[in-house]
């Protein structure tokens, strides 16, 4: 599933392409993306409107016009924005198209179909995110202070409490765990039991983590690509994530695999005890 760094490296491309561009056409294919709103509806409310900014909360693209209205798109595990000059014929999972007022298209692609467009007035966009996502971890207020305040009396292991999104906007899977090894902390340690100087160390492992995510354009596993189409770089320089047996970079120790949350875990038996 795209994290944070995927989530904005697309926001990033998108932004320039998008910002002071009309929505000149929007064709919904897939009944899926919008549900329980009907798609001609959502696409009748998107046509004529021009962007004015492309933020970013967590792990959703905010997409803001000037009318007030808000698109929010969730990628969810596998879905895809693409910004093209040549047209949408060829583009395989098709389930959306954009047509600016430039003549280029933004296009929607989504393999599993998990993936949501939800369309909001300017007052509802921060209650409806406030009511499902945490601290923001790039923001300039996030501090090891207020990440202890979530976790305090959390009997979860830490892994679970980072992929928890109400406590952590936009961390996922991959890079819990290289926070985690960053910070070296065992995953499987209880939240509510890391002390100040560890949450420290968490503090900034997370920010390192995202920030050289963002700086690789996100992590390529299989279907993940930015909007022109190329492959994120962060996979060829993961510390932990998918490196099971290999030896650790830090110590040597071979890398261990477990399973926290229902989700595939890999740390470092030596180094993050």
């Amino acid at each position: 599933m795209p994290e944070l760094p995927e989530v904005e490296t697309v926001r990033a491309s998108l932004e320039p392409k998008l910002v002071g561009r009309r929505f000149e056409e929007v064709e919904i294919h897939d009944s899926r993306l919008t549900r329980p709103v009907d798609p001609a509806e959502v696409a009748a409310e998107l046509e004529g409107e021009r962007v004015s900014a492309v933020d970013r909360r967590g792990k959703y693209l905010i997409v803001r016009f000037e009318s007030g209205l808000v698109l929010l798109i969730h990628l969810r595990m596998t879905g895809n924005l693409v910004h093209s000059r040549n047209g949408a014929q060829a583009q395989a999972h098709l389930r959306a198209v954009v047509k600016l007022d430039d003549g280029s298209d933004v296009i929607y692609r989504d393999v599993r179909r998990f993936g949501t467009w939800l369309v909001l007035a300017a007052d509802e966009v921060d209650t409806y995110l406030a009511a499902r996502l945490g601290l923001e971890p790039l923001e300039r207020t996030f501090s090891a202070r207020n990440l202890g305040e979530r976790l305090v009396g959390r009997r979860v292991s830490i892994k679970a409490a980072l992929l928890d999104q109400r406590i952590l906007a936009g961390v996922g899977n991959i890079y819990a765990d290289e926070a985690l090894w960053r910070a070296r902390i065992d995953p499987r340690r209880p939240a509510g039991e890391l002390d100040r100087g560890e949450l420290g160390k968490l503090h900034r492992g997370i920010r390192r983590a995202l920030e050289a995510g963002i700086a690789r354009q996100g992590a390529t596993l299989r279907d993940y690509r930015t909007p022109e189409g190329a492959a994120g770089t962060m996979q060829n320089e993961f510390k932990v994530y998918g490196r099971g047996s290999e030896p650790c970079l830090r110590c040597g120790t071979p890398i261990a695999k477990t399973r926290i949350a229902g989700r595939g875990t890999w740390f470092c038996p030596g180094c993050q005890r």
